[in-house]
């Protein structure tokens, strides 16, 4: 039916007239389905026959004789679970002097608490790795009928938090004996106190990691908490510390440079953002041709990575020092073709600003083209502060420094956090204090560990 100008078709003709449309379209090759991944062969298996119905055959009454057997897997998920451990200590009398003797209650992670390594473990990855707030972890657990409140939870947090301690020290160590580290920081928001508001914080990361440059000492982070960004801060965790520190252009760095002590290696990787956040809104010929350059430096990084420094010095000094010199000329040049204050001026001037940092990559092997290192560092931070949206005061912000250099060394080392805390917190309280480094991720052999929460679990 047409009136005027418009069609009007009903239903029924619209499906008929799809269907000879798709029907009409040349049927497009399918891609090959990539083959299902087997289910992991560490899981507990639990096998289920299904048997036929009938016991004889329904055609001719005989026997059944078996052939073989069709198995296909199903993964399941076993929620998590409660139990309550009952440390039973009997007391034995000597029949012939009267003399009793008991074993001594073993050490628990925080005196005189209820909660277990494993469960205390579990609230800690809990919110700081997977970023759920106390709050939702006692509605979670109350759904179990465990009534576990956030107050509770939180006493739990500041009691794990000082036993680390001794940990922390040592990992401060480590990261700070260490010939080249990264750092950035993050800001976080803190409740300060009394007038129910936040204000903004930062967390510092301190990184080591050099296995981009072929070496084998353990990957590490270390994350500091200050209630501010002032320059003092920096000044006064790399107090004491000598070395190359890979950095962004924070103007309270500037200070720890002054000695010669401490050489600044900057971040290409920022160096690029700026040319290529132009770029974006609206590309240029120099947005284009900046971004391409970087893009081959980063290219002949790609080839070098993980080899010794030496060897990745000679490619650098072979290969990208020529394309570095020409893009310094390059970049000098169009500054004079853009005005002072534009956009563009500003990324060059950057650039062009922090050259010598730059270009330290080129003249030592060992030094990196950015500060990714540090940068992922502080992505779970980045993700956290989206679900808790601030800390509840400047102690949680030592807690979470705590918290996330542990969980997230270990995670660098390939250790799983939760196992690895389990297992720390099982022993620490009894653990000597001049042997604490034996508890960092990278000397703990958690296989023995890991087989019994397996079994633990399957039970």
């Amino acid at each position: 039916m047409t009136t005027g100008s418009t069609l009007y078709i009903n239903q029924g003709e619209q499906a008929q007239i799809i269907e000879q449309a798709q029907a009409n379209l040349p049927k497009a090759a399918r891609a090959p389905r990539a083959p299902r991944q087997p289910l992991p062969k560490h899981l507990p298996r639990e096998v289920q026959e299904i048997l036929p119905t009938e016991t004889d055959c329904p055609s001719c009454g005989g026997d059944f004789v078996r052939l073989g057997e069709d198995v296909s897997e199903v993964l399941e998920h076993v929620p998590a679970h409660f139990k309550v451990v009952s440390i039973v200590r009997p007391k034995l009398a000597c029949r012939c002097c009267d003399t009793i003797v008991q074993a001594p209650a073993p050490s628990r992670p925080i005196a005189r608490g209820y909660a277990g390594p494993a469960l205390l473990s579990h609230v800690m990855v809990s919110k700081y790795l997977d970023h759920l707030p106390l709050y939702r972890q006692s509605q979670i657990y109350g759904r179990q009928d465990v009534d576990l409140s956030d107050s509770t939870l939180g006493d739990w947090v500041g009691g794990v938090h000082i036993l680390l301690a001794p940990i922390l020290e040592a990992l401060h160590q480590h990261v700070f004996t260490a010939t080249k580290i990264h750092t950035d920081d993050t800001p976080i928001k803190v409740l300060a106190p009394g007038n129910g508001k936040t204000k903004t914080a930062r967390l510092w990361v301190y990184a080591r990691d050099d296995r981009p440059a072929g070496s084998t000492s353990p990957p590490a982070v270390w994350f500091a908490y200050s209630r501010d960004r002032q320059g003092i801060h920096p000044q006064t965790h790399l107090k004491g510390y000598k070395g190359v520190l890979q950095a962004d252009a924070f103007a309270g760095y500037n200070e720890v440079f002054k000695s010669g002590e401490i050489l600044e290696a900057a971040c290409w990787a920022h160096a690029r953002r700026k040319f290529h956040d132009m770029h974006v809104l609206n590309a240029t010929p120099i947005t284009t041709h900046a971004l391409n350059t970087i893009g081959e430096l980063y290219a002949i990084e790609q080839t070098i990575r993980g080899k010794l420094p030496a060897e990745r010095l000679k490619v650098r000094q072979k290969q990208s020092a020529p394309i570095v010199n020409d893009l310094h000329a390059w970049l000098t040049a169009q500054l004079t073709t853009v005005s002072k204050k534009s956009i563009t001026a500003t990324a060059i001037g950057y650039a062009l600003n922090q050259w010598h940092a730059l270009t330290l990559f080129l003249t030592d092997g060992q030094v990196e083209i950015d500060n990714s290192a540090a940068e992922r560092a502080l992505r779970s931070v980045a993700i956290g502060r989206r679900n808790f949206l601030f800390l509840g005061s400047d102690n949680g912000g030592e807690r979470a420094a705590t918290l996330y250099s542990l969980l997230g060394t270990a995670k660098l080392n390939g250790i799983n956090p939760q196992t690895y805390l389990t297992h720390v917190l099982t022993v620490i309280a009894d653990h000597k204090v001049n042997q604490i480094s034996e508890l960092l991720p990278w000397n703990v052999k958690l296989e023995k560990h890991a087989q019994v929460e397996s079994e633990t679990e399957t039970a």
